[in-house]
C-alpha cells in the first residue's frame, strides 16, 4: 500500500506564560515530542495510550487543526506542515475528523441537514441530484432515517449524534478520517455499533482511518497496524498481531496485562492467565519529562543507560520487519503455545 499521510519528527510544545507585569515564556508542555508515523492508503491505523499521552494532539496536528512546533507532515508527497489556508483547502477535503464528544461537536442551532451539508457548502461541492439528496443518502449510509434531515441534535441519542458526525466526515468523500476516540463518550452497548459502522465504511469505501483510542480491545478489533504512545513519544509500532501477541516494550506489556480476558472471567487455571503488571508511581509531568527513556521512572527493567540515552524506535532482535520498539532492553519474544482448555469444554 502507498503512503498517504506521513509525520516525521512531529513536535508540539504548548508554551507556559508567567511573570508580571510583562508575561514571558517560562516553560512548555511537551505534548508531542518528535514522533514518526505513517498511515497508508486504505488501512486502519490504531493509536493507543493512556490519557494525557498526546494522542488527541497528534490527531489535531495531522489534520492541521494545530500548528506543529517542529517536524514535517506530508500528504501524498506534498509538504503541508506550515501550509496556508488557501494551500490547505484541497487537502482538507481529503482529511476529515470525527470528534470525541458527539454532544459538543454538533451545533445545537443547526439541523442535521445543515450540519452534514456544511462541508459541501464551504468547498462549493454540488453533488449530482443536489446537496439535500446527498445528505439523505449519507444519513442512510450511517444507519439513520433520511427523514431526520430537519431534526436538531438535541432530538438524538449519543450514538445517533456520533453517526451524524460520521456522516459529516464522509460528506466530501475523504481519503483518510482521523477518529479521535469516537466511542469513548458513548454507552458500552452503543460502542460496538459505532465501531462496526466505521469498519463497514472502511471496507466498502476504502477510506484510511487513524483510530485514536485508549481501549485496547476496540483497537484490536478495528485496526490493522497499531502504535503505542507514552508521554508524547511512540514507544512501539507494528502489525496488530505483533503488538498484541508479541509485544517488546515493557509499557505495552503493562497495558495489555490490564485488558480483561475471557479466561479470567470463566475461571481458567492460574497458569493460563496473563500476569497483571502494576506500574509504580504516576505518569511524569510533560512539562519536565524524565531524561533518556520517558518510561524509565515506572519501568522494572530500568538501568543507568535508560537515564543517559533516549532509545530509538528500531527493530528489536527477533521482531518482524515492521515491528519497531523504543527500548534499550526489550522484552523477549514470548513462546506461543496452545492455551489450555477452559473447564467444562471437554478439551
Amino acid at each position: 500500500m502507498t503512503e498517504l499521510l506521513v509525520a516525521e519528527g512531529l513536535t508540539k510544545h504548548f508554551p507556559i506564560m508567567g511573570g508580571f507585569p510583562v508575561k514571558r515564556r517560562v516553560g512548555a508542555v511537551q505534548a508531542v515530542d518528535g514522533i514518526d508515523l505513517t498511515v497508508r492508503a486504505g488501512e486502519t491505523f490504531g493509536l493507543v495510550g493512556e490519557s494525557g499521552c498526546g494522542k488527541s494532539t497528534t490527531g489535531r496536528l495531522l489534520t492541521r487543526l494545530l500548528e506543529p512546533t517542529a517536524g514535517r507532515i506530508t500528504y501524498q508527497g506534498q509538504d503541508i506542515t506550515h501550509a496556508r489556508r488557501r494551500e490547505l483547502a484541497p487537502v482538507r477535503r481529503d482529511i476529515q475528523m470525527i470528534f470525541q464528544d458527539p454532544y459538543s461537536s454538533l451545533n445545537p442551532r443547526q439541523t442535521v441537514g445543515k450540519i452534514v451539508s456544511g462541508p459541501m457548502e464551504i468547498h462549493g461541492v454540488e453533488p449530482p441530484g443536489g446537496r439535500e439528496a446527498r445528505v439523505r443518502e449519507l444519513l442512510d449510509i450511517v444507519g439513520l432515517n433520511p427523514e431526520h434531515y430537519n431534526r436538531f441534535p438535541h432530538e438524538f441519542s449519543g450514538g445517533q449524534r456520533q453517526r451524524v458526525g460520521v456522516a459529516r466526515a464522509l460528506a466530501l468523500d475523504p481519503k483518510i478520517v482521523v477518529a479521535d476516540e469516537p466511542v469513548s463518550a458513548l454507552d458500552v452497548s452503543i460502542q460496538a455499533q459505532v465501531v462496526n459502522l466505521l469498519q463497514r465504511l472502511q471496507r466498502d469505501l476504502g477510506i484510511a482511518f487513524l483510530f485514536i483510542a485508549h481501549d485496547l480491545a476496540v483497537v484490536r478489533h478495528f485496526s490493522q497496524r497499531v502504535a503505542v504512545m507514552y508521554l508524547g513519544k511512540i514507544v512501539e509500532v507494528g502489525e496488530r498481531e505483533d503488538i498484541y501477541e508479541r509485544p517488546r516494550h515493557p509499557y505495552t506489556h503493562a497495558l495489555l496485562s490490564a485488558v480483561p480476558e475471557a479466561s479470567d472471567l470463566m475461571g481458567a487455571p492460574e497458569g493460563a492467565r496473563r500476569e497483571r503488571i502494576r506500574l509504580a508511581g504516576d505518569v511524569p509531568s510533560p512539562i519536565l519529562p524524565p531524561s533518556g527513556c520517558r518510561f524509565r521512572t515506572r519501568c522494572w527493567k530500568a538501568r543507568e543507560l535508560c537515564a543517559a540515552s533516549v532509545p530509538e524506535l528500531v527493530r528489536a532482535e527477533g521482531s518482524g520487519a515492521g515491528h519497531l520498539s523504543a527500548c534499550h532492553f526489550p522484552e523477549p519474544v514470548p513462546v506461543l503455545s496452545p492455551a489450555p482448555p477452559l473447564p467444562g469444554t471437554g478439551g
